[in-house]
């Protein structure tokens, strides 16, 4: 019997007169099961928000937590597409091949970038279930290579579960200039800077017309919004207006800001009685000893950080009014996270031009302080130090990439007026971003299937948390859970956690002291008792050996069950072989849309020759016939003044 055949509960006659019909419809949640926002922010630290104690305006995100609850104790795997992948699928991040971004992928299971079929995510469940679904923003869950114009497009949002997508496949893209896609093409942004554009806006924009378009046709399907805006990770660009509110804020410095910012804390409730802040890391300076110069540059990378945040916040609650327009935020269950700790990518003094960090160059202060006045702009690719990172994990050690609670512990609020009474109120449970998934569906009252798209499931990880949202003082049901992220190791059970530093090579400095040559098996792990010491500010390792050997045991024993092995820290060996042919000749032809660099020909320390057969139209013509980079580093071959021209930029800093 055929498949349809199985599935028709009609019957056929001769003739319809004998004949009774069935039709085939699409399916459709329950009625009255929400609309679900996942809010994901990036390199937002765990003290940034105004309501987790920072002076930073973030009143939309304030408005949410105090419509719903603000969690004090979730964790994510200090990186972003191994965050998401968790967020997205309820699985740990090297169950999902992601146990580190897929720029870095290893040919092994934990590594290899590819999110496998087995870890459905929650946009496929709930498509089959009914609902709309639409990403919009940050993807980077794709391996870079199959981010071409010629896919495949297997791994893009509109292959796992997202009817319509708007946003960049990569992990960053400039906020005046992005590298754009609807759907599974290449576009282009529909203005720049000098017509008020800013990604963020148009982001928001775009989400807002998906809903809008849904409720043209159907004014109940409930939706699924994946809203990513890439803010605030680097570039930091935000419109002037937004920087300028903050001018003179940052000029006592981050040991100032960070004071206040704790005792805000303590006075908010959001850290457990007795929590002490932890002490400035050696390797990063004390304000005080800075020099004028440093001071003046230092405070104003950080206005720009604000002023970005804060525009991303308006940007949220222009959504939000766009769904309280439609009668529909009361039972729209919002969760808002970030996915890391802050960023110490900026280095001891910040960058106007981040890409120089990518090729292990630090920007003197002198050239910072000549291009001050571009910071924020289109002119900039700019990042803060790494002073303003340890101030923004308030009061934690450490930062994003690594497994300190500076790296894992992050905001997390949840807003459902109709699905929860609590009001304003904040959890103290500890969670992680594997909770998440399971919590928006159990809002659903849906079940994760055995079986996906024809993929057998495994287990999840995370259970939901809805046991929280009416008893404060309902115990963690978490209990246990692994970090791993560029070698560097933490677990924690049941109130204790053991945590390692590995320093990644060649070795950032601004990250802490630490050889990154050392054997893993050398490196010092530390031991706290979180139940007592929130911060991670007392080792107890020499205390309790005992106590450390079991927890460093349990690590390996957690590695095992989830694939962690082996360990690296980007010692890589080889990346993953590309999709396509190896060629010594690449053509491009006049419509070839963009390229992602990890896809286009790779120019990178070798000689090269180009090729251009150009139609001169009538009268002349200029142009650019091939570019690779842009204004912070690449080259161009172009016609200008009737002249052919090619143009090396090295890193912004020579022509």
């Amino acid at each position: 019997m055929s498949w349809q055949a199985e599935r028709f509960n009609g019957t056929i006659g001769l003739t319809v007169e004998e004949s009774t019909p069935e039709w085939r419809v699409n399916p459709r949640p329950q009625e009255g099961s929400p609309n679900l926002v996942l809010i994901v922010l990036d390199d937002v630290g765990f003290a940034h928000l105004g309501s987790y104690g920072s002076d930073i305006a973030t009143p939309n995100l304030d408005r949410l937590a105090d419509r719903g609850l603000r969690y004090t104790n979730f964790h994510t795997t200090a990186m972003c597409s191994p965050t998401r992948s968790c967020l997205l699928t309820g699985r740990n991040h090297h169950t999902n091949g992601l146990g580190m971004i897929s720029e870095l992928a290893q040919g092994y299971p934990g590594y290899d970038g590819i999110i496998p079929g087995t870890s459905g995510l929650i946009s496929e469940v709930l498509l089959e279930r009914g609902y709309a679904t639409f990403a919009v923003g940050k993807w980077h869950l794709n391996p870079a290579e199959e981010s071409t114009a010629a896919g495949p497009f297997a791994r893009w949002p509109l292959g796992r579960g997202f009817e319509r997508f708007y946003g960049f496949l990569g992990g960053e893209t400039n906020q005046f200039y992005p590298d754009l896609v609807r759907d599974n093409s290449f576009v282009d942004a529909p203005g720049g800077p000098e017509t008020g554009y800013h990604l963020t806006n148009d982001l928001t924009d775009n989400a807002m017309s998906y809903i809008r378009d849904l409720r043209s046709v159907d004014p109940t399907k409930p939706f699924f919004l994946y809203f990513c805006p890439g803010a605030c990770h680097a570039p930091h660009q935000a419109p002037q207006e937004y920087i300028d509110r903050y001018r003179g804020t940052f000029d006592a410095g981050w040991d100032a800001w960070r004071e206040a910012v704790y005792q805000r804390q303590v006075a908010g409730g959001i850290l457990p009685e007795g929590t002490r802040l932890s002490e400035r890391p050696e390797w990063v300076s004390a304000w005080a000893d800075l020099n004028d110069g440093q001071r003046t540059l230092y405070a104003r990378m950080m206005e720009v950080f604000a002023g970005f945040l804060t525009h991303t916040d308006e940007q949220i609650g222009r959504l939000l009014a766009c769904i309280e327009s439609l009668g529909e935020l009361d039972n729209t269950l919002v969760v808002v996270v970030s996915d890391n700790g802050t960023s110490g990518e900026g280095g001891f003094d910040g960058s106007i031009n981040e890409v120089l960090m990518f090729n292990g160059i630090n920007a003197s202060l002198e050239t910072n302080l000549a291009e001050i006045d571009t910071l924020g702009t289109e002119w900039s690719y700019g990042h803060y130090p790494t002073g303003w990172a340890m101030a923004g994990n308030t009061p934690f050690r450490r930062w994003k990439r690594q497994a300190h609670n500076g790296g894992i512990a992050d905001p997390l609020i949840m807003s459902w007026p109709s699905g929860m009474a609590a009001r304003g109120e904040t959890r103290h449970q500890y969670l992680h971003a594997v909770d998440v998934a399971p919590a928006i569906l159990d809002a659903t009252r849906t079940p994760f299937p055995a079986t996906l798209r024809g993929f057998p499931q495994t287990a999840l990880a995370g259970e939901s948390f809805a046991f929280t949202y009416d008893d404060p003082d309902a115990p963690s049901r978490r209990t246990r859970q692994y970090y791993e992220m560029n070698g560097c190791r933490a677990i924690y059970d049941n109130g204790w956690k053991a945590v390692t530093f590995h320093a990644a090579p060649p070795g950032h400095p601004a990250d802490g002291v630490g050889d990154p040559n050392l054997p893993f098996m050398d490196d010092r792990w530390e031991l706290y008792d979180l139940t007592a010491d929130f911060s991670e500010t007392h080792d107890l390792a020499a205390t309790y050996p005992d106590k450390l050997q079991e927890m460093i045991a349990l690590w390996f024993s957690e590695a095992g069950k989830y694939g962690v092995l082996p360990l690296h820290a980007r010692q890589l060996k080889g990346l993953r072989p590309k999709p396509y042919p190896e060629r010594d000749i690449f053509r491009y032809w006049q419509d070839t849309t963009r390229i992602d660099n990890e896809a286009a020909l790779n120019v990178r320390m070798r000689p090269f020759s180009v090729l251009a057969r150009v139609t001169i139209p009538q009268g002349g013509g200029e142009g650019v016939l091939i570019a690779q980079g842009g204004r912070f580093g690449g080259w161009s071959f172009f016609v200008q003044d009737g002249r052919l021209h090619f143009e090396h930029n090295y890193l912004g800093l020579h022509r």
